[in-house]
């Protein structure tokens, strides 16, 4: 009896380690979730076949895009090496009344179009939506074709020699007349988490290699070891607001991507400290309520939350469940602001600019599958009259 007993344990371990093995590593997305889409891909599922078509055809779209690279731009940093990214403060203008219009002024939420000038940040955003599309329906569909274009733009980017980037952000947002970057500007770097798990989706192709995993891993060891120790890098990891929020995101993410489970673990622990100073106990967020864009900027900092307790539940942080010492919450704050976002309540902060309620449609989704209590409040229906996303819908909506 013990012996099958021993038997029937070691079958059911078996099982779960191969099952484990084929699920792709990562870190944004629910692996189980994407292998059982992929299943259902196989099985002909209707629902999922009309969404994945869906996907395919931004994707096919995208497999006429030119590789993009930070040697495009034509200018240079004050390095004197293209191979730095650079770019330039989006709430910044010329002042007319001082000479040269130098230093620029501050207009908070106003972007100057100025900024489009330097194409480092435009393309690194074409970069991370391209390389999460293709490797996505790669994935899905096992046609390497999308495989190939996604492999060929990051190996664009981070590899080779001649058009890579280097990983460091010294030069990100600059204001002219005053500083040639600043920490700030690291916040344009959290869509690397998007292409981190674009790598780990590449893997079950056949066009991506153990070499180009270790070789983006090395990038990032780098670019995470500045994050850690660089100037820039101290003053974003200190920042109050959504800029400190979506610096623990990316550090913990790029941890995890390279393997270091131990430090992503540290800092998701270390992430709560920030969470208690930017709530009240019934889930505001002043520092990001202060904006000229305040809806706007309340949803992205909660975006960078939930993306903080996706990852820090990969690094056995539990973030969904947290409690501030005033009794603030993840889950507090999407109920303060739910209401506002779907226009069931009057804003009374400021909004000068028209309210994205994409980003907003993507964040309740990920939220009800932690908040299950709640389902009835994240209905979705006024979202989706006007708002489909594909790739939201295949990830999150269940």
């Amino acid at each position: 009896m013990k012996l099958k007993q021993a038997f029937s344990f070691l079958l059911v371990l078996i099982v779960i380690t191969k099952t484990e093995a084929q699920l792709p590593k990562v870190y944004t997305m629910d692996p189980s979730h994407l292998h059982e889409l992929r299943n259902k891909v196989q099985q002909k599922d209707q629902q999922v076949l009309q969404l994945v078509d869906s996907l395919k055809r931004q994707a096919n779209d995208l497999l006429r895009m030119q590789p993009v690279s930070v040697m495009d731009k034509k200018f240079v940093p004050v390095s004197g090496n293209k191979h730095d990214y650079m770019s330039q403060a989006p709430y910044f203008w010329y002042d007319s009344s001082k000479p040269n219009g130098l230093p620029y002024t501050r207009r908070d939420g106003v972007r100057n179009p100025e900024i489009n000038k330097i194409t480092d940040r435009t393309y690194i955003g074409r970069l991370e939506n391209a390389s999460r599309v293709l490797s996505l329906t790669g994935y899905l569909t096992s046609d390497n074709k999308y495989a190939d274009k996604a492999a060929a733009l990051l190996r664009h980017w981070f590899i080779n020699e001649e058009t890579k980037m280097n990983p460091n952000l010294e030069y990100g947002q600059a204001i002219p007349g005053v500083n040639s970057g600043r920490g700030i500007g690291i916040i344009e770097t959290r869509t690397l988490m998007g292409i981190a798990d674009a790598v780990g989706l590449l893997e079950r192709s056949t066009t991506w290699t153990s070499a180009d995993t270790k070789a983006m891993q090395a990038w990032f060891t780098k670019y995470l070891d500045w994050l850690l120790t660089s100037h820039n890098g101290k003053d974003e990891h200190a920042a109050k607001n959504n800029h400190g929020t979506w610096y623990y995101a990316q550090a913990i993410d790029f941890a995890l991507f390279i393997g270091n489970r131990e430090l992503a673990r540290n800092l998701a622990e270390e992430s709560k400290k920030r969470l208690d100073s930017q709530l009240t106990k019934d889930g505001q967020q002043p520092l990001e309520l202060a904006r000229t864009n305040a809806l706007g900027y309340s949803t992205m900092n909660l975006q960078g939350w939930i993306a903080v307790a996706t990852l820090a539940e990969k690094a056995g942080v539990d973030l969904w469940n947290y409690k501030t010492p005033t009794g603030a919450s993840i889950r507090k704050a999407l109920d303060w602001l739910t209401p506002y976002a779907l226009g069931q309540k009057q804003w009374t902060y400021q909004q000068i600019t028209e309210y994205n309620k994409k980003d907003f449609y993507s964040l309740v989704a990920q939220a009800r599958h932690k908040f299950e209590e709640t389902n009835k409040v994240y209905t979705q229906e006024k979202l989706e009259e006007k708002i489909s996303d594909p790739i939201v819908d295949l990830l999150y909506l269940k």
